[in-house]
């Protein structure tokens, strides 16, 4: 349109100033100003280029916006040369803009062309089959479609998120050859950046705290990575509903830009299996992805909050996840595992030899069963060799196990290979339904390429049909999974407490900190607390039969308040939890999933303090990093009545023992205050429940 209005504009003349006006005009305008040039052009001219003005779009930039439904975030999205989109939130820009694309092979980029406008505004209600923050939640969104001749591109404001995703409506199978995906963020804010070397990966990084311009193009990490822009706003960006398509991970932008971009494997096209376990792709196709050519894509996830709590309280990816996959999920039970990995089966004051053998197995059953556990694991060592799930372990009876653990209502959880259950699915998970086994725990996967990503999506489903249990280990974060299938109990992904095993410096106090924040808000995190030998820096030692964990002994209690994960691990020795009365008196009733959760305090990095109600009972779960602190906690949260706090504290040598531990009991209200004193790497837990109540088991609580 620009070109029409400067051809009939006369060089020199009075009718010169209109020359480039329509690039940033609307419609309307420009035929504003045309009609207004009648004196300097012929009419009949004017209203030809007046009809055609009007029956054609406009050259130059198309912008549409779309606003969170409370009003506080935007996403202003515009299409010239390329799409791009920024947010803002309550009038300020927080994500500058930012391009991205979809390219497919043979159509180039799915944006191409005039798009279909459509809206629509959203409100439901989520229940939750496993209830990992809530029983149930209200949601509201608005939601923008740009329909495009190949596909189209979908956003939506959530009061708490931007998100958008692509969609392809393509036939027969297509290939993927390019996502762009920019997060550009104005000034140099910081970043927490779990900086990956390779993209096969199992993801256990440590939260790098840089400034965002420090990370050039070449380094990269995994998501969820978090920004902090100033004045506590932070922005978390990840991913939700990914299947038969790559992980994302982030780079830095580079060329004079502040921001990430993705990152994403290639199809694998050789791997190469240096053991049972590990199998690393060898060589990667250009393109990202073969698949269907109908289908949706992930979306790329921007949760803003302004208070670090509202990390913690946010079910953002699971709420963007595909529906509820299986008929009837009654089955699924969570609970409390007994695990004997960690501990490497040092069980004492029995008359048996310990080990990899159906009597040692007999006592976890039996440990489990007296503390109200719902499950036993048997990890690497239950099968006569790790490439053959058909075969148990000459020591091991296992449908003697499964059946003395159904007697005690303990159901056994077994440890499998990947690559393993990948070449041996249907018969082994057939097995595995025959004997009565209640799961799997899946592990070495370390990558994410669209093949790997594949793989969960069968398992998950071939385990529900089953009535299996899942828990993937060596595993990427979650993307939502666990919504449809939500026998899917939890993922690793995480600097875990077995890093103990082996040193202290990837897990530490500030790491365990830093993981509510960022891990755990993708989903539910199986980072298997519970250590009973508790040092502080000076103590520590490293020792693989006998580890010990870093910080109180409360720093750990509390991660089964703090740490979400339905199905949650014991990682100690039943023998030491057995010489502990004040740890089991808490351990044994805390539940794995929540009515409701309420974060009270919060700061990245530094401390939370989490509440969390299963039936009338509330649970409270305080932790800190190396610094000792003293918070105020108020209970206005509780109805009107009398209850009884029931609490464990740092005892007042927890600095230099981590094992002392000060128990106490007290009627409070809702007008109640607390005064926590933590310990340096300390930690606090409660048990608030009414007076004119009696406690209910955790298998009733937890229901």
């Amino acid at each position: 349109m620009v070109g029409l209005v400067a051809l009939f504009s006369r060089g020199g003349s009075a009718c010169s100033h209109q020359r480039g006006v329509g690039a940033m005009s609307s419609r309307s305008v420009a035929v504003q100003k045309l009609k207004s040039d009648v004196a300097c052009l012929r009419l009949p001219l004017v209203l030809a280029v007046v009809a055609l003005l009007i029956a054609t779009p406009l050259a130059g930039a198309a912008e549409w916006e779309l606003t969170s439904p409370a009003g506080s975030l935007q996403v202003r999205v515009t299409q010239s040369d390329n799409l791009q989109y920024a947010v803002s939130l309550r009038g300020q820009e927080i994500i500058a803009p930012s391009t991205i694309n979809l390219k497919v092979e043979g159509t180039g980029p799915i944006s191409a062309g005039q798009p279909q406008v459509d809206r629509r505004s959203v409100k439901e209600t989520i229940e939750f089959v496993v209830a990992r923050k809530y029983r149930e939640r209200d949601v509201a969104y608005e939601e923008l479609k740009l329909t495009f001749a190949h596909g189209a591109v979908v956003f939506r404001a959530y009061d708490e998120a931007i998100a958008y995703r692509w969609e392809t409506s393509l036939p027969g199978e297509i290939v993927v050859t390019n996502e762009q995906a920019e997060f550009v963020f104005p000034g140099d804010p910081e970043a927490w950046f779990p900086e990956e070397e390779s993209v096969n990966s199992h993801q256990e990084r440590v939260y790098k705290h840089l400034k965002l311009g420090e990370i050039s193009s070449d380094r990269f990490c995994s998501t969820g990575v978090l920004i902090g822009l100033g004045e506590n706003r932070k922005v978390y960006i990840s991913e939700s509903d990914l299947r038969s398509y790559p992980g994302m991970f982030l780079h830095g932008l580079g060329n004079g830009k502040i921001g990430l971009a993705g990152k994403f494997a290639g199809y694998a096209l050789e791997s190469n299996a240096l053991n049972d376990r590990d199998v690393p792709v060898t060589k990667a196709a250009e393109y990202l992805a073969k698949t269907e050519g109908t289908r949706t894509f992930p979306w790329r996830v921007m949760l803003v909050t302004e208070k670090d709590s509202e990390l913690l309280e946010s079910e953002i990816i699971f709420q963007l996840a595909p529906p509820l996959a299986i008929e009837d999920p009654s089955w699924i039970v969570p609970g409390k595992a007994a695990w004997e990995w960690w501990n490497s089966i040092n069980i004492t004051g029995v008359d048996f030899r310990a080990g990899v053998n159906t009597e040692s197995y007999k006592y976890y059953i039996d440990f489990a069963a007296e503390h109200g556990l719902k499950y036993i694991v048997l990890d690497e060592g239950w099968s006569q060799a790790t490439n053959d799930l058909l075969t148990p372990h000459a020591d091991v009876n296992l449908p003697e196990l499964v059946e003395y653990g159904k007697q005690k209502g303990v159901g056994v959880v077994l440890w499998v290979v990947w690559k393993t259950l990948d070449e041996q699915l249907e018969p082994a998970l057939d097995y595995f339904q025959k004997l009565g086994v209640a799961g799997i725990k899946v592990d070495f996967m370390q990558r994410d390429d669209q093949q790997m990503v594949e793989f969960y999506h069968r398992v998950a489903a071939a385990a529900a049909k089953r009535r299996l249990l899942v828990d993937f280990h060596g595993a990427f974060k979650p993307t939502g999974l666990h919504r449809a299938y939500p026998n899917v109990m939890s993922y690793e992904g995480v600097t875990g407490l077995e890093q103990y095993k082996w040193g202290n410096e990837i897990t530490n106090p500030e790491q365990e900190l830093t993981l509510p924040f960022i891990r755990m808000v993708a989903g539910p995190m199986d980072y298997t607390p519970g250590a009973l030998s508790n040092a502080n820096q000076e103590s520590w030692r490293w020792n693989v039969g006998h580890p010990m964990s870093l910080g109180t002994r409360c720093h750990q209690l509390a991660m089964f308040v703090v740490y979400e994960s339905p199905l949650q691990m014991l990682a100690d020795s039943p023998s030491r939890y057995r010489q502990e009365a004040d740890a089991m008196r808490f351990l044994s009733v805390v539940p794995t999933v929540w009515d409701d959760t309420r974060v009270l305090d919060a700061k990245v990095s530094d401390y939370v303090v989490v509440a969390r109600r299963s039936g009338d009972a509330w649970f409270l779960g305080a932790m800190t990093d190396w610094s000792p602190r003293e918070l105020e906690v108020g209970l206005d949260f509780l109805p009107a009545g009398k209850f009884r706090l029931e609490s464990w504290a740092d005892g007042a040598n927890a600095d230099r023992s981590g094992e002392d531990v000060r128990c106490d009991s007290r009627d409070v209200d809702s007008q109640s205050t607390l005064k926590l004193r933590l310990a340096p790497a300390g930690g606090w837990i409660g048990i608030i429940r009414p007076l004119d109540g009696s406690h209910a088991p955790e298998a009733d609580v937890a229901k």
